[in-house]
């Protein structure tokens, strides 16, 4: 369904009246496309405090396929902006804040320039992980992100604020490649973790996913689709699995990816066997998106309403990977992605069955992903929506569906594409350094942290 208001705040009259309303204004979302797959503009880059990453960031930065421009001082910056015109992005390395008068640095560097970043453009803010033998450190580290939150709530202009704690800047660069993209365009406010490990970078950015094989559930329609859809354009052989009640629907979207038809009820005993046996090459991607909804409050909940939740989004996803793990059918640098919900992290009235079934799927990842990592060269990632434009969205009555799509410091409703390229991104080759990571995509909704 169109976002009528998204429409009306774009045009002359639209911005004179929610200006002086004091209306939210939402900004078109530059996103992916084959005709404009990059940001407008250049990437300056600053420095607060000493950086701990050395020049192996601006030989990431350098092959994002952006212009970069370096100031290491603020007054420098500025002059550079005005000369350069409206930066897309702004990369702060805060790796070497270590202590509060260093802190006050980032304050320094992003302060003349934030208001220059161009329109859907970017602020990503690189820090390390807090240490827990220096609680000086820590405390200045964790200070970046309740400020990256902060100015996410309100840098406005369709422009996102990310904090990437980062170990090596190597081992960021698909992480930095996605941030520094239209594909990222509805992922704001959100701290993400990169480790140190040994990374594979693809031998073309532009199809990280070429020969490789990936399995999406709940892929005969909305989130699903456009998973599937996003993996094939980066190269993927797509399996696409859903209920057989779908399998039209399905078959559709198989053989418009080129790719195959799975139909399953992954609540089944043996839906974990079936799948291995229709993949005797190994799988490389496995990506649980198959989902349901059966919303009641808990006093008007019955026990069937709260058992068909939990088999098919908790029960079947856990069940399925350890199967999928023991037998081998995951290759080793193989990715699980799985789909929480920001209702898991924040909660929501009326699903108390779906909000429990979404939190265990963040239990699931931070558990098993440094065990599956080491033991089977594996990462387990999730991505959390929040409100997306899909057809259940669209049968949501229209106040909650508008306080849905404003709630958010981009003030919109995603779209199944957010998710899709959030999940490609997991998905790399690349990214063999995030690993147990939940990602927001809710343009940084107002619920929850």
């Amino acid at each position: 369904m169109a976002d009528r208001y998204l429409s009306f705040t774009a045009t002359a009259p639209g911005r004179f009246l929610t200006r002086r309303l004091g209306l939210p204004q939402p900004a078109a979302l530059h996103r992916w496309s084959p005709g404009r797959p990059s940001l407008d503009g250049d990437v300056l880059h600053l420095t607060a405090g000493t950086s701990v990453l050395g020049d192996g960031l601006a030989e990431v930065l350098a092959r994002t396929g952006l212009a970069v421009r370096t100031a290491v001082h603020p007054a420098a910056a500025v002059r550079g902006e005005a000369g350069a015109g409206r930066p897309a992005a702004v990369v702060l390395d805060a790796t070497g804040v270590a202590d509060v008068d260093a802190l006050a640095e980032v304050h320094a560097a992003l302060h003349p320039v934030v208001r220059s970043v161009a329109h859907s453009g970017r602020v990503v803010v690189l820090g390390s992980p807090p240490d827990p033998a220096d609680h000086h450190q820590a405390a200045v580290q964790q200070g970046l992100e309740g400020f990256t939150r902060s100015l996410g709530k309100e840098i406005g202009r369709g422009r996102t604020v990310t904090l990437l704690r980062v170990v090596t800047a190597a081992a960021a660069e698909s992480t930095l490649r996605f941030l520094l993209s239209p594909r990222s365009a509805y992922v704001s406010g959100q701290v993400i973790g990169v480790g140190g490990g040994e990374v594979t970078a693809p031998e073309d950015w532009s199809r990280p996913l070429a020969g490789r094989t990936a399995l999406v559930t709940g892929a005969a329609r909305g989130i699903g689709e456009a998973v599937a859809g996003t993996l094939a354009r980066d190269g993927a052989r797509v399996v696409c699995l859903d209920v057989p009640a779908a399998r039209e629907d399905l078959e559709r979207v198989a053989g418009r990816l080129g790719g195959e038809a799975l139909a399953l009820d992954m609540t089944a005993p043996d839906a974990g066997a079936v799948i291995a046996s229709a993949l005797p090459g190994g799988l490389d991607v496995l990506v649980h998106n198959a989902g349901v909804t059966r919303d009641r409050r808990l006093v008007n909940m019955s026990a069937e309403r709260w058992s068909s939740v939990l088999d098919v989004n908790l029960a079947s996803v856990l069940r399925t990977t350890d199967e999928l793990l023991a037998a081998g059918t995951l290759r080793r640098g193989g990715r699980i992605v799985a789909t929480a919900s920001i209702a898991g992290l924040a909660g929501n009235a009326g699903q108390t069955n779906y909000a429990a079934s979404k939190a265990g799927v963040v239990g699931l990842v931070r558990s098993l992903a440094p065990r599956a990592l080491a033991e089977h060269g594996v990462t387990v990632n999730a991505v959390a929506p929040g409100f997306i434009e899909t057809r259940m969205t669209a049968a949501v009555p229209l106040f909650i569906r508008e306080a849905g799509r404003r709630m958010n410091s981009l003030g919109q409703g995603g779209l199944p594409v957010d998710v899709a390229e959030t999940t490609a991104w997991f998905a790399s080759p690349g990214s063999g350094a995030v690993n147990g990571q939940v990602v927001r995509v809710c343009g940084q909704s107002l619920l929850g942290a």
